[in-house]
């Protein structure tokens, strides 16, 4: 269903490769739309693309990965594929995600 949606979303889209150019570009892209900059702290992304004209972003990395989100005490796991639908202050239809409850 992701690769779905990214096929849709790819023409118009601005695509960048390599973990560093990632990076950089949904740090930007998340500041843009004044969205945490750590929302998704993803490991060696492969690619990123973000479609302005709908809103569309997609991230490729290399292998699954967890995070540990110190502030909110929970791991989130990401796909290997990542999509979500972006919009100013508002992050909606995440797909590859989920949350992790801490068990203490």
């Amino acid at each position: 269903m992701a690769q779905q949606m990214i096929i849709e979303n790819r023409q118009g889209a601005e695509i960048f490769t390599g973990h560093d150019m990632c990076t950089k570009k949904v740090t930007e892209i998340l500041g843009e739309l004044h969205l945490p900059r750590g929302l998704l702290p993803l490991k060696d992304m492969e690619e990123v693309g973000y479609n302005r004209s709908t809103g569309f972003v997609w991230l490729k990395q290399k292998k699954e990965t967890t995070h540990h989100f110190k502030k909110i005490g929970k791991n989130v796991w990401f796909a290997k594929e990542v999509t979500a639908q972006l919009e100013d202050k508002k992050a909606t239809r995440m797909t590859g995600v989920k949350v992790k409850p801490l068990l203490i």
